[in-house]
Order: structure tokens, then sequence, then C-alpha cells
């Protein structure tokens, strides 16, 4: 059980440090861990959940502190800010319902960071994001869990789950960041052709 503890405790610093610098996997960690677990000992896929959901929740912590007292300055610095125009349409959506956003945001790919940032940059107070920010991080671990255990569900060797379940994270991701970008190039072109 002591080994199992160590591992989640791992989970939650990986999870953490990825939502720090958003270039980890952090949700096919989540999946892998859930996989593994779902093989080995299925009650510790609740706590997967919880370790995946904590490291989260400190993560964007961290990142919003960040955002906070850095400001946009930071942000451009550290490559968080790419695009400023999509960057205007998540604060005008985040000042019309903050809370429903901040949900949502964690469970797209590419979705967490501009939220975060926009957040930031408008001064949503902290009590506002500590409340509504707790419940998006336990639901987009409770999700990426639930890949790992369906992953891990279809193959009868744990190390074919873990490997399944990182790949659909990572084909999900891809496919919703392809969407977005047609989307985004879309929408220039219309605004770009003459009324």
């Amino acid at each position: 059980m002591i080994s199992e503890l160590g591992t989640m405790g791992w989970l939650a610093l990986v999870v953490a440090f990825g939502a720090i610098v958003p270039v980890v996997p952090t949700g096919a960690a989540v999946s892998g861990a859930a996989a593994l677990a779902f093989h080995n000992h299925p009650l510790l896929i609740v706590l997967v959940i919880a370790a995946g959901a904590a490291g989260a929740y400190v993560g964007d912590l961290v990142m919003y502190a960040m955002c906070r007292a850095g400001g946009e300055q930071l942000a451009r610095r550290l490559r968080w800010l790419r695009d400023g125009e999509h960057l205007g349409s998540v604060k005008e959506r985040l000042q019309k319902s903050q809370i429903p956003v901040l949900l949502v945001s964690r469970l797209l790919p590419g979705g967490r960071v501009p939220v975060l940032l926009a957040a930031a940059f408008l001064g949503l107070s902290w009590r506002t994001f500590v409340v509504a920010n707790a419940p998006a991080c336990l639901l987009w671990s409770a999700v990426y869990t639930g890949i790992g255990v369906a992953g891990g569900s279809i193959f009868p060797e744990p190390w074919q789950g873990v490997v399944a379940a990182i790949l659909l994270v990572l084909i999900i991701g891809q496919a919703v960041s392809l969407i977005s970008k047609r989307r985004t190039a879309r929408q220039a072109d219309a605004k770009a052709e003459p009324a």
C-alpha cells in the first residue's frame, strides 16, 4: 500500500508540473495510471482520480498566481500566450459566464491555458477561481481516468491498456486541436473577405 501511495504522489507531481508547463501530457499520465490500477487493484482507481485532481488543482493555482503576478508580459515570455485575438473572445465568454467556462476549459485540450490567462488578466477573484477550479479538476481527472479504465478493460495485459489509453488521449487531443485550428482559420478568412 505504501508503494501505491508513493506512485499516486508521483502522479500528482507530474500532473501539477504539467499544469504549469503545458507541454507535459497530463491526461495521458492519468489515463495510463488508471489502466495500470484497473489491472493491479481496481480500488486504486479512486486514488488515481484523487491524485490527478489534486495535481491539476495545485498546478492550476500556481499557474493562475503566476499569471496574476506576471501579467501578459510573463505569459508571452513563457509562450503561454500565442493568439491575442483568441484570448479576447475567451475574455468575453468568461465575463458572461465565469464558472461554466472554467469547468469546460479543463476538458478541452488546449482550452485551459487561454481561460486561465483570460481569468488572470480580467482580475477574476481568487475565491471564484478556487471554488470553480476544484470541480473542474475533479471532473477532468475522472474523465481521463475513465479513458484509462476503458483502455485497461479492453486489453488483457496492463502495458497494452496503458499504451492504448495514452494513444487515445493523444489522438483525441490532436483531433480537437486540428478542428480548432481549422475553425480559427475559417473565421479569419471570413473576416478578411470584403463585404
